[in-house]
């Protein structure tokens, strides 16, 4: 979802600093700008990111036409860079510690704040009628923890770490898995596909899992998915959070 609002937003002509965990949980790992944090680059629909070790460096990465990335999970950026709009896309449940104070506008996608207490906007990130929906007062709907229904399954597509451990993986995104096929292990046990279709995204392998998180997904739909095109889900989000920012300094809700 962060790199789907990332790249509409610098599509927009607008200059984005991205801010990455040291070892990002992204699952969709082939549309998430997080890849540069070990690779040191990476494209998402033509759009390059690279990771820079301090925030000074990132006009270099902007006059070069990309996305500047910093690891830097205490948020320790904000010393020395103050952006226009902060944008929480961290998709926690709840609020990591983001403050209305932080930006000239601060949007918190899905549940987890409260529009006009600890961020300007929200952005809801149900799926549904109201899929990146803004809202300027309370707060997006509570998560169900059920898995969205596509190609008539739900919880069934999502593949999860049995135990605690270290992931490792036996497929890669893009390929065609069939159920019952071995995707992956925790540690000495074995992570099998529920359903048939393509495998649409998975954990980096050494990443820390605990036992029942999410770390991969597959698409029963199969190959007419695209799977290296960020989703119609995230591009619904970066459209709600381009309208917050247009609505707070371009439209009716503009502060002069």
């Amino acid at each position: 979802m962060a790199s789907g609002v990332a790249l509409r937003l610098f599509r927009s002509g607008y200059r984005i600093l991205f801010t990455e965990l040291e070892r990002p949980l992204s699952i969709r790992r082939t549309v998430s700008f997080s890849e540069c944090v070990d690779r040191g680059r990476w494209v998402v629909e033509g759009v390059h990111s690279v990771r820079i070790e301090k925030v000074e460096e990132a006009s270099k990465i902007w006059n070069s036409g990309g996305i500047p990335l910093v690891v830097d999970p205490e948020g320790n950026a904000f010393q020395s860079f103050r952006p226009h709009v902060l944008v929480d896309a961290v998709l926690a449940k709840r609020n990591t510690g983001t403050r209305i104070d932080q930006a000239d506008l601060v949007i918190g996608l899905g549940p987890g704040f409260e529009a006009g207490v600890d961020v300007h906007y929200v952005v809801e990130t149900d799926r549904g009628h109201d899929l990146g929906r803004v809202l300027d007062r309370g707060s997006a709907r509570p998560r169900t923890g059920r898995p969205a229904i596509i190609g008539g399954l739900g919880e069934e597509r999502v593949l999860r770490a049995p135990v605690t451990g270290i992931f490792q993986g036996n497929r890669r995104i893009g390929e065609e898995i069939q159920r019952g096929d071995r995707v992956g292990q925790v540690s000495s046990h074995v992570v099998k596909a529920r359903c048939s279709g393509l495998l649409r995204g998975l954990v980096r392998d050494g990443l820390p899992v605990f036992q029942g998180r999410k770390v991969g997904d597959i698409d029963p739909r199969g190959s007419s998915v695209d799977w290296n095109r960020v989703s119609d889900k995230a591009l619904a989000i970066s459209g709600g959070v381009l309208e917050a920012i247009l609505r707070r300094f371009c439209g009716v809700d503009r502060v002069d």
